[in-house]
């Protein structure tokens, strides 16, 4: 019985065993050939993938091909000391000390430790350095050891772009920039925001490794994908107006101690911009780009519309520039509402012109107002003509829409065609006002405003031109727009126009003061000072528009006072010519690429051109680079240009 049930023991076991042997074969054969590709690709994965490799985006080029915004490329530099034989690292360690020492000015006896302790630790990610420039990390390539394969010499080589602007933070806010929220998301602002996608280029990748501690290493110094870099953006801006505008808004700001204020100057034929500066204050009481307000912010523009009051009235033939119109005392209630002029006791009986010219609220009321009052479709109907109630659909995005009430319009009132007479319960930015005062400068013809003349890479065909873009052949007759044209010039050439103080006698302006109150109660009513148009008034060529928001009251409120200075300063430089210290200030900012690649076998003036540019074309003549300094640009070159190529050995370069 006992050996009975020894044997029933014995089998029952043997079975179990050879059943748990069947099953496991079994997997092992299911693993290896139904599952074995996805397993090894697991595998594969786990210790080799593709990295992305980021584009070099493009430039951003001002009209003159100055730089705007470009990228630089930093370099890191690692070393994988556990892929290096015996043999060779004692043969060559001393050799790469001294030359990792002499690139990255590392100390010597250093470097000689640190190099020890990274092959005795079997360090596979050892620092050799960072943010080195094209130049050094090309000389590090060629010392010994690094001068082998990767995977005989170590060599790991890293690339980062970061994005360089040389105005600093000037025209911010329209040159743009891209930068990542924390979700993810990016928050994405003017020009380089608008043409993120041609600027930004195509990614490459390169195959990696994974080593110890979690880092990848490269298998091969090249990508298995190359990056396609990003188009270059060529705009409209002129860094010499910019720098104009800049300060002299700048200057204004800080007398006034305002809130914030816009400058835009623009090509009156077309529509280009030429220079656009917003700055707002701080907390700190200075001023930088904290919003495009000439493109973002919609505020009611007060008397700057009334020169789109006067042209309705005169296109409907509602009134002549010479008939006379009864202003008052300077005071008229509406509805409760009043409505007074700055003059106190008014101007009396006046001509139409001198109407818009003294910028009377009475006077431009009665006009409108007497005669629409009971047809305000016809009067908002010419607005909608002219083509003012509709946005510019520019690029750069954060555009605000034009408010133009209509009378069917839930929120129209008694008050509402009176107030729009005088610039009030209208809401325009100041670039869609420049735009429409544009349009009279240019005969009529309203143009879009331009930021960008071409997209494309240098030297090649442009991926994209950008032509003139007429919105309005004719926003009034040819009758009227040269009573307007009077009109505007006598606000600054006669004695009783509100501009008069701008009047200058080198050359002539034309244009339209405007001060709008932002609150109506007497404890807190702060002012919008603005003053637009264009010069020289007989022939133009630009129009420009400035507004300052919320001045210091008891330094200055007006239009005239606050604004209109600004405007003269900034034209009278443009139209006398760039004196001869902005010139100098702005002559580091120039790119000399065409020059650079165009030598004639003569070395070309570098100063201003970037590092990694004039790097590159001196090497390729077999001429030793050495670089001194940071930054990406040359200021100095120790071989004055127009000496022979065949002269020139070895040159310095400083940054």
């Amino acid at each position: 019985m006992k050996f009975r049930n020894f044997n029933f023991r014995f089998y029952f076991v043997i079975s179990i065993l050879i059943l748990l042997s069947i099953t496991l074969c079994s997997k092992l054969i299911y693993i290896q050939i139904i599952e074995g590709d996805k397993y090894k690709k697991i595998a594969k994965e786990r210790t080799l993938k593709n990295i992305i490799v980021k584009p070099i985006p493009g430039n951003i080029y001002s009209d003159d091909q100055s730089l705007l915004a470009t990228s630089v490329v930093k370099y890191e530099l690692r070393w994988d000391s556990k892929v290096v034989s015996d043999k060779n690292f004692k043969k060559n360690k001393e050799k790469l000390a001294v030359g990792i020492s002499r690139i990255t000015n590392k100390d010597l006896l250093k470097t000689k430790i640190d190099l020890e302790e990274a092959r005795y630790k079997n360090n596979r990610y050892w620092l050799v350095g960072k943010n080195l420039s094209y130049s050094q990390q090309k000389a590090l390539k060629k010392l010994p050891l690094f001068n082998f394969p990767s995977y005989k010499g170590g060599l790991i080589i890293e690339q980062k772009v970061t994005r360089e602007r040389p105005l600093g933070k000037i025209a911010e806010r329209t040159i743009g920039y891209e930068r990542p929220h924390l979700d993810g998301t990016f928050l994405r602002v003017g020009l380089e925001g608008a043409y993120g996608s041609l600027l930004k280029g195509k990614e490459g990748y390169r195959l990696k490794r994974k080593i110890a501690n979690g880092k990848w290493k490269s298998i091969n110094n090249i990508n298995e994908k190359e990056p396609t870099e990003g188009y270059d953006i060529y705009t409209t801006i002129n860094i010499n107006f910019q720098d104009i505008a800049h300060n002299s808004l700048l200057e204004q700001l800080e007398k006034y101690e305002a809130d914030s204020g816009t400058v835009v100057v623009m090509e009156v034929e077309t529509g280009a911009i030429k220079a656009i500066s917003n700055l707002g204050i701080t907390s700190k009481k200075t001023y930088f780009e904290k919003l495009n307000y000439a493109v973002g912010s919609a505020q009611e523009p007060g008397s700057t519309f009334k020169l789109i009051s006067i042209i309705a009235a005169l296109e409907d033939n509602i009134v002549k520039p010479t008939d006379i119109i009864d202003t008052g005392d300077g005071e008229r209630i509406i509805y409760g509402k009043k409505i007074k002029d700055s003059q106190k006791g008014g101007y009396g009986s006046i001509s139409v012109s001198k109407v818009f010219e003294v910028s009377s609220n009475t006077g431009i009321v009665k006009i409108i107002y007497d005669n629409y009052k009971n047809k305000p479709k016809q009067f908002v109907d010419r607005i909608y003509n002219m083509g003012l109630h509709k946005p510019l659909n520019i690029p750069i995005k954060g555009e605000a829409n034009p408010k133009i009430p209509y009378p069917t319009d839930n929120e129209w009132s008694g008050i509402s065609l009176p107030w729009m007479a005088w610039g009030y319960g209208v809401s325009l930015t100041p670039l869609q006002i420049l735009t429409f005062y544009n349009a009279i400068a240019n005969n009529g013809v309203m143009v879009k405003p331009n930021f960008i003349d071409k997209i494309g890479r240098l030297g090649a065909k442009p991926h994209i031109e950008f032509s003139r873009e007429v919105l309005n052949p004719s926003v009034c007759s040819e009758s009227t727009l040269l009573a307007v044209k009077k009109m505007l010039f006598n606000v600054v050439d006669k004695e009783w126009g509100t501009a008069n103080n701008i009047k200058d006698k080198n050359f002539t302006i034309a244009g339209k003061t405007g001060t709008t109150q932002t609150a109506y109660t007497t404890n807190s009513t702060e002012y919008i000072s603005s003053f637009v148009g264009y010069f020289p008034a007989e022939k133009p060529k630009y129009s420009c528009i400035v507004v300052i928001s919320k001045p210091n009251k008891d330094k200055g409120y007006y239009g005239a006072q606050v604004a209109a200075p600004v405007f003269k300063k900034i034209a009278k430089k443009i139209y006398t010519g760039i004196p001869k210290e902005v010139e100098i200030s702005m002559q580091n900012l120039k790119i000399s690429k065409n020059t650079l690649f165009e030598s004639n076998n003569i070395l070309p003036n570098m100063v201003g051109a970037e590092a990694m540019d004039a790097i590159a074309f001196l090497e390729n003549k077999n001429i030793k680079v050495n670089i001194q300094g940071k930054k990406g640009k040359v200021k100095r070159q120790s071989v004055a240009p127009g000496t022979s190529l065949n002269k020139v050995k070895t040159i310095n370069l400083n940054l």
